[in-house]
């Protein structure tokens, strides 16, 4: 995967597209054509936000660009085989555009073809699949390996020197998961010793806590300084298996998504920190692009970039900002947002630590 911009560009969308919707507002809300159907494929229910986040954000924002349109939803539960039938379904069903996050990136790419044949374009949502993509959002996935990279190496602390790092890295078929462990490698490089890496297939946690005690076992459970873990999920593996393993101190995680759940693990201290992704602005874009498309009409004002996929040029683009979370950033970039209530957050099993760490109701 290769975009044509710096940088320095990917970091500035999150402000252009806030503009950017602000100044086609107007424009966007009128339903001028009438409406169609919207296929909206995720890839599974292992990973909270796509249910909890991303669907319901999805259908409220093509709601409100077109009025008529209806949204027709699938979830392949991480089989491939099944969310090429999915996409054959929504083709057969009359979808007029679809928004697919590929459960399997190569898999999909005669689904994607299929849709192609039948005029029916493909939004890649998240993850870039491969095939005709008409266009694709995501989040700079190279920053948040660095952000969850350079987080490990400040948690660490003097034990970063040639320490001992156990890579947890995500789901093969994702070309996400190379993009975060590219991006985390180019910081942690040369200053820790990577003991063990692993694939963790679906994304699981069970896959996850699986690895991590295959990395105990091979380490010993007190000579692991630091565990980078490509998302919350596979975090959650990973900080179960240490507690099972007697790990009273644990070394730190990082994290991605900022899931209620390990938002929870960073106040109680078993979690070092998250990566927030904005997914209202994702979900947004995804939206925009699928109600312009629908209505026949080009990508010029929404996709800020474009990215190279193996097999498609000049994909028309839009690359969102991630953002870190640790203990003391909780309030501000989630809870001063609308993610989270501090009440939600805060169990009474948490109370004293969200007490010591400033979140108050």
């Amino acid at each position: 995967m290769r975009t044509r911009t710096g940088q320095a560009g990917a970091a500035v969308v999150t402000a252009l597209m806030a503009m950017s919707m602000a100044a086609c507002a107007g424009d966007d809300a009128a339903d001028t054509d009438g409406g169609f159907t919207v296929g909206l494929l995720l890839p599974s229910g292992a990973i909270p936000r796509w249910e909890h986040s991303d669907k319901p954000l999805i259908e409220k924002r093509i709601k409100e660009l077109c009025p008529r349109c209806t949204l027709r939803y699938a979830n392949a539960e991480n089989d491939a085989t099944r969310q090429r039938d999915q996409v054959t379904s929504m083709i057969t069903k009359g979808a007029k555009v679809l928004i697919l996050d590929a459960a399997d990136t190569r898999a999909i790419r005669s689904s994607i073809q299929e849709a192609d044949r039948a005029g029916v374009p493909v939004v890649a949502y998240d993850r870039l699949a491969e095939g005709p993509i008409s266009g694709y959002v995501s989040f700079n996935g190279a920053q948040v390996g660095r952000l969850q990279g350079a987080a490990l190496l400040k948690a660490m602390g003097p034990d970063a020197r040639g320490g001992t790092v156990v890579m947890m890295n995500g789901d093969p078929a994702s070309p996400n998961a190379a993009w975060y462990r590219d991006g985390a490698l180019s910081v942690l490089k040369g200053k820790v010793k990577i003991g063990r890496e692993y694939e963790t297939q679906g994304w699981s946690t069970d896959n996850a806590h699986a690895n991590m005690d295959a990395a105990i076992a091979a380490l010993g459970p007190r000579r692991i300084d630091g565990v980078l873990a490509a998302n919350d999920a596979i975090a959650a593996g990973a900080v179960s298996a240490l507690k099972k393993a007697g790990v009273s101190e644990l070394p730190p995680v990082t994290g991605q998504d900022a899931d209620l759940d390990a938002v929870r693990r960073i106040v109680a201290g078993e979690q070092t920190m998250t990566v927030y992704k904005p997914f209202q602005a994702e979900a947004s874009a995804a939206a925009r692009m699928a109600v312009a498309l629908g209505r026949g009409q080009t990508l010029d004002d929404i996709a800020t970039t474009t990215t190279d996929s193996p097999t498609t040029e000049d994909i028309p683009t839009v690359l969102l900002a991630p953002t870190p979370v640790t203990i003391g950033t909780i309030e501000p970039t989630l809870v001063d947002h609308g993610v989270y209530t501090v009440d939600q957050i805060c169990t009474p099993a948490l109370r004293a630590a969200c007490d010591r760490a400033g979140l108050t109701s």
